[in-house]
């Protein structure tokens, strides 16, 4: 007869106790080669031979201050793998599948990323499609017409969302007009992208000096650096690719309410600036601010969601930039209940700043962030996308080997210090979108500027 799992776990003298952890482990037995072929791509090549694939990712900088220039990138990113003069979009499918690989494109205001895999016996088969694409794409009329009608059906669906609204307020809010807040371009915009527009932009950005492309896998690494340097042979230019310009220190000031009429719920979003993975704080930085709100049990989640109720869904983490990072806090929360929320959320920023940490709270958070990154990194795929943003910052599989090191040796008073320097209330700017009529309690709070009727 079956046992449930509470019969299991108990015994005729009370709870099973439950059994320590396991050491963990950072995986050291990766051979790689780290090095930048003749037309200036730098390519990032590991061995990782759990199973007979390899992880492919290539990040090509895509910057540009064009008006235009978000919508052209999202139509080149959605066309880049129909076709070739070589292959159309039923070849570039079929090759790819008769390897067991797929290859995807997307882009944002910072980067042209192309990703995917192949068995690794397939492996020229997948340096080869990609090869094609990149030297080769034609971004055919008829596949420019298709892919614009349904990227206007998304990005119209996508804005109208309380997520992405509240999102590209708080772009606007925290950096103005600058490149890296064209995440999602006007429908319109999409609309009058010509295919001529999509080549030009091909043959000017999408450059090999200054990308980075990672291959993780079942591969010999100075083996599968030869193959690709002979497969992007052809991949040729002059120029570099186009790196965002530095972003504007983020200034701490009034929240800013942005009108949503008729809304039920509000969105808060917060950040403060805060410093990147290459800086000695940073170790401190992360277990603070898992321990605020990085994890189901932090003290946001706790008191908002958990004691309080105002809230499903409350988070704190870090965005990084280009060059460097900032700190998120963000929750959705009825309209109600919206300043009481932000109070709490207030308070808790305040309590942390000011009363440090318990060490065993910080042994707790130490755990959850070693072990969770030793997860995300015990696949191939989670290791070539750690090393493809790691390569952005020009970092590369030593630091992602010996950061759990590093947050092993990080003290209960560093901790303190991140959260002092990191988690102060004065730290923060940011916006609330919400319906202004039911948000009139936020007055009472300070720091919030409504918009003039």
């Amino acid at each position: 007869m079956s046992r449930t799992a509470e019969e299991i776990g108990r015994t005729t003298q009370g709870p099973r106790p439950l059994p320590p952890l396991g050491e963990q482990r950072a995986a050291t037995n990766l051979s790689s080669v780290d090095t930048v072929l003749p037309n200036g791509l730098r390519v990032i090549a590991v061995h990782q031979s759990t199973v007979p694939m390899v992880e492919l990712r290539l990040r090509i900088p895509f910057a540009s201050d064009a008006p235009t220039h978000a919508a052209t990138a999202e139509v080149l990113a959605a066309t880049i793998l129909t076709g070739t003069e070589r292959r159309d979009r039923v070849a570039v499918d079929t090759e790819l599948a008769l390897v067991g690989g797929e290859l995807s494109a997307a882009v944002d205001p910072e980067l042209l990323s192309l990703g995917g895999n192949a068995l690794a016996s397939g492996f020229d088969t997948l340096l080869a499609v990609l090869a094609d694409a990149l030297t080769g794409a034609v971004h055919r009329d008829d596949e420019v017409a298709g892919e614009k009608a349904r990227l206007i059906e998304r990005i119209t669906v996508a804005r109208s969302k309380p997520n992405v609204i509240a999102r590209l307020a708080l772009q606007r809010h925290r950096y103005g007009d600058h490149p890296f807040t064209r995440e999602i371009p006007e429908a319109a915009e999409v609309a009058q992208v010509r295919p001529v527009d999509v080549r030009a932009l091909h043959a000017s950005a999408v450059l090999p000096r200054g990308s980075v492309l990672v291959l993780v896998g079942d591969i010999d690494p100075a083996r599968a650096i030869a193959e690709a340097e002979s497969a992007l042979r052809g991949w040729q230019s002059p120029d570099a690719a186009v790196v965002l310009p530095p972003l504007p220190h983020l200034t701490p000031g009034d929240l800013q309410v942005i009108s949503r009429p008729g809304a039920v719920q509000s969105q808060i979003r917060l950040s403060a600036q805060a410093v990147p993975r290459t800086d000695p704080r940073y170790p401190a930085l992360k277990l603070a601010n898992l321990a605020f709100g990085g994890f189901f049990s932090s003290r946001l989640v706790e008191n908002i969601r958990e004691d309080k109720g105002y809230t499903y869904h409350a988070r704190s983490y870090p965005e990084f930039t280009p060059d460097g990072s900032t700190l998120l806090i963000d929750t959705d929360t009825a309209s109600d209940v919206t300043a009481a929320a932000l109070l709490e959320i207030r308070y808790e920023l305040g309590r942390f700043a000011l009363i440090a940490p318990e060490p065993s709270e910080v042994d707790t958070v130490r755990q959850y962030a070693v072990g969770s990154l030793l997860t995300s990194t015990s696949s191939q795929g989670g290791i070539a996308s750690q090393l493809a943003a790691l390569a952005a910052v020009g970092l590369g599989l030593d630091w992602l080997i010996n950061h759990p090191l590093q947050l092993q040796a990080v003290t209960a008073d560093e901790v303190a210090a991140a959260a002092q320097e990191f988690f102060a209330p004065t730290n923060f700017t940011g916006v609330v979108v919400g319906d202004v009529d039911k948000l009139a309690p936020l007055k009472k709070l300070g720091g919030i500027h409504f918009p003039d009727k």
